[in-house]
């Protein structure tokens, strides 16, 4: 058996539970929305972030940190983006009111935040540095880590979904729903702005 399967597993398991953007969005998504309806965020981060370790252990990392003016532009927007998801969040209507609801995030604007959030790079890169073995060839161990990846992430989400379903049902007041949305904004905040700073 490959040696680095169960450090790989371990590593990709420890940094895909613990706290970060994509976990702190799908807990506010199925507290807003229910876990069905958070789905295709579920599923846009999985396939988005496990196409993202593929094609950044093939080289793109690489590139991205040899300029280092794409790499700083880059941390940068995924602070915008993430502004924007925070508010989003935090401005975010109770089921309910008005009759309307705001729409949860989709598969492609979650997918295609993997390229600027901060904290998937630093997995990405770490991922590929320190788990691709040498003499093999790049395309199949770039697909051997992300696969490594996609497995895991589905177990490691759905307690914070679990967490945000269940967190909406114990709230079960407007106000208290609303509190909740602007802590899940602030953590999201606090999650990313160490990473642009470090």
């Amino acid at each position: 058996m490959d040696p680095t399967f169960w450090p790989l597993v371990g590593f990709a398991v420890a940094m895909t539970i613990t706290p970060g953007p994509n976990n702190l969005m799908v807990a506010a998504g199925a507290a807003n929305h229910g876990i069905v309806d958070t789905v295709p965020l579920i599923a846009g981060v999985g396939v988005g972030f496990a196409a993202m370790v593929a094609i950044v252990a093939m080289g793109l990392g690489g590139v991205v940190m040899a300029v280092p003016f794409l790499y700083s532009a880059m941390r940068w927007a995924g602070a915008l983006w993430l502004l924007y998801f925070a508010w989003k969040i935090a401005t975010a209507a109770a089921p309910g009111i008005n009759g309307k609801r705001a729409k949860p995030v989709g598969f492609l604007a979650a997918a295609a935040f993997q390229w600027v959030n901060p904290k998937a790079w630093l997995m990405s890169l770490s991922a590929a540095t320190q788990f691709m073995v040498p003499g093999r060839p790049v395309a199949w161990e770039a697909l051997r880590v992300a696969g490594v990846f996609a497995a895991v992430y589905v177990p490691c989400v759905l307690p914070w979904a679990m967490l945000g379903s269940g967190t909406a049902r114990i709230l079960g007041s407007t106000s208290r729903l609303r509190l909740f949305n602007g802590a899940m904004a602030l953590l999201l905040l606090a999650s990313v702005f160490p990473l642009l700073f470090s």
